[in-house]
């Protein structure tokens, strides 16, 4: 589960393994990632890096080297697969005739754009403003919340994920992000998340009550808490909130006069079986901020959509970004959109999550260091347990690896977690062999 030692937002390029891994690469894929570890400063999660990519379709990597890769980490960000046709086409054509609006400017289809969201966006949701990332979002919700309530303090979750900003990582709770940064925001306050509760509320089937519960308790002690920053499925862990518990949070919000903040930047656009999380969950948020997938995983898109009175800041800068209202990432958004759209891919989203939920306690019956499976739509966890002497989060590092060898990529959360997010256009083929991939590299794990 989370709160590996920090190591909850993915697998880290420490890892004893990973050098045993670059050994065993072409001798020019070895040249490019030295090349590329002399020129980037060098960061956890990033560089050195794991591998070296020459192309990019569908739902398949193609490296340096020759290797066709499935793709199931993809930054979280190709729900309508790599280079989708009809986005490369509204990124070119819209190069033609306008490739930027300068800021205090409009454009046709940044309005249209945000005129889609604001359509999409179940009610009282209807006012937008764009950002070039998802950071950047995170950072506008936290100054809206502010202007909004003329209060500052926010709660949000331990093991949390909502950027890598100096604001954001105030709010998140990873401690890969927070260490040593020295003095983050004031009045960040911090409690578990859900997946923690029976860890902190009692190994029951009330803890999550009992969480939301002190989450209220909390709120009214201090009184002045501007907003409350979720994801409203902790992503990286794979874990689906408990039913009602958003519901119970959201009540608490309004009785004290505190906003609702969904972080859904890597989960929204039809992944987890509706267009937004919220729909799913049955819990409307006073503002959601989404990107990733945004701009078709091409062009970097992020948007904050916000209650209509909450539109309450004109005389300040909220997001003063240069690409505030981008032709090429509106243009990008209303492509992927078309495509979710008219490909059925949320209706697809619910057929893969059945399909590989099958797949996966299939696996578990074959496997016992598999103690849990989670999936939300079409994204899945794999909980590892210590087993045979090796750890839970040594059996994930051995899996990624042979995995990688195998033919398929993906992303270990929490330590021991393994989490797997396809395309949503991927092909029916191509998604049955992931997981006969996961089961030989289970195997391989395990000898």
């Amino acid at each position: 589960m989370t709160g590996q030692g920090g190591a909850s937002e993915g697998d880290v390029n420490t890892s004893p393994l990973r050098q045993e891994w670059l050994a065993g690469r072409a001798p020019a894929t070895q040249a490019l990632l030295a090349a590329d570890a002399a020129v980037f400063l060098h960061q956890s999660l990033s560089t050195p890096c794991l591998d070296a990519v020459a192309g990019a379709d569908g739902a398949w990597l193609t490296m340096a080297d020759g290797r066709r890769v499935l793709d199931f980490h993809g930054n979280s960000l190709h729900q309508i697969g790599h280079g989708h046709p009809a986005v490369k086409a509204a990124i070119a054509a819209q190069l033609e005739t306008l490739p930027f609006c300068p800021r205090r400017y409009t454009c046709d289809v940044a309005v249209q754009f945000a005129g889609k969201l604001a359509a999409l966006a179940p009610e009282p949701l209807g006012k937008v403003l764009l950002a070039p990332s998802g950071s950047a979002v995170i950072g506008m919700a936290l100054k809206l919340a502010r202007y909004a309530t003329g209060r500052h303090k926010t709660v949000s979750m331990w093991d949390s994920f909502h950027g890598a900003n100096l604001d954001a990582i105030s709010v998140g709770g990873e401690a890969l992000f927070r260490k040593d940064a020295g003095p983050l925001l004031p009045g960040t306050e911090h409690v578990p998340g859900p997946g923690l509760a029976r860890r902190f509320f009692g190994d029951d089937d009330g803890a999550a009550g009992r969480l939301a519960d002190y989450i209220d308790y909390v709120l009214s002690v201090q009184g002045d808490v501007a907003a409350v920053i979720a994801e409203p499925m902790r992503w990286t862990t794979a874990e689906p909130p408990p039913p009602g518990f958003w519901q119970a949070v959201k009540a608490s919000c309004e009785r004290h006069g505190t906003l609702l903040i969904f972080d859904e930047i890597p989960s929204a656009l039809g992944r987890c079986g509706a267009f937004f999380v919220h729909e799913a969950i049955g819990c409307v948020p006073d503002m959601v901020a989404i990107g990733k997938g945004l701009g078709g995983g091409i062009v970097p898109q992020a948007a904050l959509i916000v209650r209509r009175d909450l539109d309450v800041a004109g005389d300040v800068a909220l997001g003063h970004y240069t690409h505030e209202k981008s032709p090429l990432g509106s243009a990008a958004a209303l492509a992927t959109i078309a495509v979710i759209e008219n490909e059925n891919l949320i209706a697809r989203a619910g057929w893969l999550g059945a399909r590989g939920r099958e797949a996966l306690h299939a696996l578990a019956a074959r496997h016992p260091a598999i103690g849990a499976v989670r999936h939300m739509g079409a994204f899945f966890g794999v909980d590892l347990r210590d087993h045979a002497g090796v750890s839970g989060a040594g059996l994930a590092d051995r899996t990624l690896y042979a995995a990688l060898d195998e033919g398929l990529s993906f992303k270990v959360g929490g330590g021991n977690v393994l989490t797997l997010c396809p395309p949503l256009t991927i092909a029916e083929a191509d998604f049955d062999e992931s997981f006969a991939i996961l089961d030989r590299a289970l195997s391989r794990a395990g000898a």
